[in-house]
């Protein structure tokens, strides 16, 4: 059991067939890891009946919350209300696709004495072949743009003292968030750490990551931080 309360927030887009067994797992990890939890679950404009669940697992369970975007704003929007409305000292996020195993978050806790940041990489990508070459060299790019030194900065498996986020403010409302929370921290002095995770498939649903409006959007939103930072 660890001493310290956290706030656990997971980004979903038409999740229906995922959300509830998502939530019901990270209950019963998280009732045996902390002292103290919150569940945050951010419904991005979802169309199915993703909504609905969110709202009967949080008349369900007391410590499940529901924020409502009323239209599809996007993955960087859905982690900015995560971090925007999580209440506790340390802050972890995984994606409503339940393609990880909630349970590894103790990989993570291991290392928070000696960090301020813990990333999850995915130790076997379970994603299609194209999707993995891009990601390889979106990772390739950004090393040579920032110096950011990571295997697999997209991996949704996240655990962020919540201290380290003040003083950072994101903008990116799509796929490019990730890049820009961690070349924030890394610019703000923040101890990084990278952990290998498991990564399933994904079972239900439809990915939107490589969808070529998200991909477009991505490199226009890299282009816009890479001349700020240049800036300061």
């Amino acid at each position: 059991m660890y001493n310290i309360s956290l706030s656990a927030f997971f980004p979903c887009y038409n999740e229906e067939k995922n959300l509830e067994r998502l939530v019901r797992e990270a209950i019963q990890v998280l009732n045996n890891l902390v002292k103290k939890y919150e569940i945050l679950i951010i419904n991005d404009g979802s169309n199915d009946t993703t909504g609905l669940i969110a709202d009967s697992l949080s008349e369900r369970y007391s410590n499940v919350l529901v924020i409502h975007h009323h239209t599809n704003g996007g993955y960087g929007a859905a982690l900015i209300s995560g971090f925007n409305n999580s209440s506790y000292e340390w802050i972890f996020f995984t994606d409503g696709d339940h393609q990880f195993f909630v349970k590894e978050i103790e990989l993570l806790l291991a290392e928070i004495d000696s960090h301020d940041a813990l990333i999850g990489f995915r130790k076997k990508r379970r994603d299609s072949w194209h999707r993995i070459i891009y990601a390889r060299s979106w990772n390739v790019l950004i090393k040579l743009l920032f110096n950011l030194k990571v295997k697999d900065i997209n991996c949704a498996f996240k655990l962020i003292k919540k201290k380290s986020l003040e003083g950072i403010t994101l903008h990116s409302s799509g796929a490019m968030i990730s890049t820009e929370l961690l070349v924030k921290l890394k610019l703000s002095g923040a101890s990084i750490k990278e952990v290998g995770v498991s990564h399933k498939p994904r079972l239900f649903g439809t990915q939107t990551g490589g969808n070529l409006r998200v991909i477009l959007k991505a490199f226009l939103e890299l282009f816009k931080l890479y001349r700020a930072m240049r800036k300061q």
